[in-house]
């Protein structure tokens, strides 16, 4: 299944992450779970950014599913760039997209994923509404 990253988002954050010679795999470019390790990195600093890290003993964001579109084979050594979107505000949740590119080939999509992130309650088990802080930086 392939999902789409929609064309009405807003940029949040961008960061730069190195590809390293031990992310690649046997077949000489970056293995596939790597560019789920480049989607988190950017998703959790953009979070923390913001003050919202995850915070197992309290509220906070968790992702309730995660994918990726992998388009062309990254291969170290270089940077990749992760640009960080969201959309669709909803009362407990929201979508985050990201895209990864090379910085060394700018435009160039390498890939592209996101997941959907749950405002919640840890000690309750249980999805809260998004705080009105998040709402405001989200929206």
């Amino acid at each position: 299944m392939r999902y789409v990253v929609p064309a009405a988002k807003k940029l949040t954050y961008e960061c730069r992450i190195p590809m390293r010679w031990g992310d690649m795999d046997a077949m000489g470019h970056i293995n596939n779970t790597l560019y789920f390790r480049y989607l988190e990195i950017a998703r959790v600093d953009w979070l923390t950014s913001i003050g919202a890290a995850p915070n197992p003993g309290g509220q906070g964001p968790v992702i309730v599913n995660a994918f990726c579109n992998f388009y062309r084979q990254l291969k170290a050594p270089g940077e990749v760039l992760a640009r960080h979107y969201v959309s669709d505000p909803g009362r407990t949740s929201f979508e985050t997209w990201i895209t990864l590119e090379r910085t060394d080939e700018p435009g160039a999509i390498y890939a592209e994923g996101g997941a959907t992130t749950l405002w919640f309650d840890a000690q309750t088990d249980k999805a809260i509404a998004l705080p009105d802080w998040v709402r405001e930086l989200i929206t």
